[in-house]
């Protein structure tokens, strides 16, 4: 019997996460034990690990498991983790085959490159997963079916099995996202059909786009018992078509489900009447990618939209009671005054939830090579990679008076009396000081950096 470990690290302490408000289920790792080949199914035996909520140690686990194989998945800010992890496994256990894969894995898979580190999945990661067990079991050596699963062409459609959520039963009490809880995810459909300069979600599938087929997100729908459900598309409110027969099969098969997906501005501000429609069958909270209310930096940054484009879509969410998640970009050249125009315009709008992010180029991106002499951190400081560390030098202000603008904008957006009250009121009051704790300890982060200037 092949005994294989599914790992998702722990984020670095030094990443400034999400994590603090969310934990999200290892959706990737679901996929992966759930569409194992029949003709080995018998042969391998596959647990998840989400160290993010398991109690024992990564390397407890490795003395009582004893896996032949374990494979890693994670974002770039667990790149240097993941190969500290693997040279662990091989260290302990001399014999063991490891591999890694997940978005950065299919984007910057050199980033990978590691004596420790067998497999690096860049492309069909559950056909790679699949063929890699199958070779080790007819006895193949790491060079071959290295061979073999670098060579397929990638996939540009998704025919899979539905996630064996059942694989993290022990965890699942523990996933949520804000106020919502216990959260499951589900994706819909892959790639993204915009091509904004700053993101990393087009270059995962080339540019490509392609959905899956509605009965089979509504079968899978149906099947999941979680109330709350996180619609992790790149963009779910794209196809107009494809939502009014998402809202009829919710409908038709009486789905009690509450929704967070994520969305464009333009397409909510021309889509009232559907959006509409789609809170009636259970939307919640959209996020939405604000980026910016500087002409400027929207046309830089090739959003395509406007301010009064962006405003529109607030005012929509607003009236319908649809919680907005608005993320913002901070270009380098903001200054005190813009921080202060921006969070005046934030308030003046009633926005709750924003999440600000440095303009922060990832390797993988279209924007990356054009700022390389600008870094702050090396490249290899992959814990950084949050898009919530300051990694470009700030034109006017100084690092620490960056983060300290960063941190104030935060309080005078989110912490008004007003806004306090009214979360109180809708989420209660357990669930507003979990977040209350989560937010706190991102702060502390925050007054860590500004005390330390970096």
């Amino acid at each position: 019997m092949l005994k294989v470990l599914l790992i998702r690290p722990r984020p670095h302490n030094e990443t400034i996460g999400l994590q603090h408000v969310m934990i999200c289920e290892p959706l990737e790792l679901e996929y992966l034990i759930s569409n194992v080949n029949e003709e080995i199914k018998n042969q391998v035996q596959i647990k998840i690990y989400d160290l993010i909520v398991e109690k024992k140690s990564y390397e407890d686990i490795l003395s009582e498991d004893k896996p032949d194989f374990v494979l890693f998945t994670g974002y770039i800010t667990h790149v240097g983790i993941i190969k500290k992890m693997a040279g662990t496994a091989k260290k302990m256990l001399p014999f063991i085959y490891t591999g890694v894969g997940g978005v950065h894995a299919e984007v910057v898979p050199e980033d990978y490159n590691s004596e420790y580190i067998d497999f690096v999945y860049s492309k069909n990661g559950i056909d790679g997963f699949n063929k890699t067990l199958s070779m080790i079991l007819k006895g193949n050596d790491v060079k071959q079916i290295k061979n073999e699963i670098n060579q397929a062409a990638k996939n540009d459609s998704f025919n899979h099995k539905h996630p064996d959520r059942s694989s993290v039963s022990k965890y699942r009490k523990h996933y949520y996202y804000m106020f919502h809880s216990p959260c499951a995810l589900i994706k819909t459909s892959f790639g993204c059909p915009y091509n904004c300069s700053f993101c990393f979600c087009k270059e995962i599938t080339d540019g490509k786009y392609f959905s899956r087929d509605m009965d089979d997100v509504l079968n899978e729908l149906q099947a999941i018992t979680e109330e709350e459900i996180y619609i992790v598309d790149d963009d779910f409110l794209f196809n107009v078509n494809k939502l009014r027969k998402f809202i009829e099969g919710v409908r038709n098969r009486n789905l009690k489900k509450k929704f967070l997906v994520y969305g464009r501005a333009d397409f909510i501000a021309e889509n009232k009447e559907l959006i509409t429609e789609l809170k009636d069958v259970g939307l919640q909270a959209v996020i939405v990618g604000i980026e910016s209310v500087r002409s400027k930096d929207l046309e830089a940054y090739n959003k395509r939209t406007t301010k009064d484009i962006n405003e529109r879509c607030i005012k929509i969410l607003r009236d319908l009671d649809i919680e907005l998640y608005a993320t913002l970009i901070i270009p380098l050249d903001f200054t005190v005054s813009d921080f202060n125009e921006l969070t005046t315009w934030l308030k003046s709008m009633d926005v709750r939830f924003v999440n600000l992010q440095p303009l922060t180029p990832l390797p993988g991106t279209d924007i990356f090579d054009s700022y390389t002499s600008d870094l702050l951190v090396k490249r290899e400081s992959y814990e950084v990679w949050d898009m919530a560390h300051v990694v470009l030098k700030p034109e006017f202000m100084s690092i620490r008076k960056f983060y300290a603008q960063l941190l104030k904008a935060y309080y005078k957006v989110i912490m008004r009396p007003k806004h306090l009250l009214f979360l109180i009121k809708k989420y209660g009051f357990r669930a507003n000081l979990k977040m209350l704790a989560g937010s706190s300890f991102v702060s502390m982060q925050y007054i860590k950096k500004i005390v330390r200037g970096h």
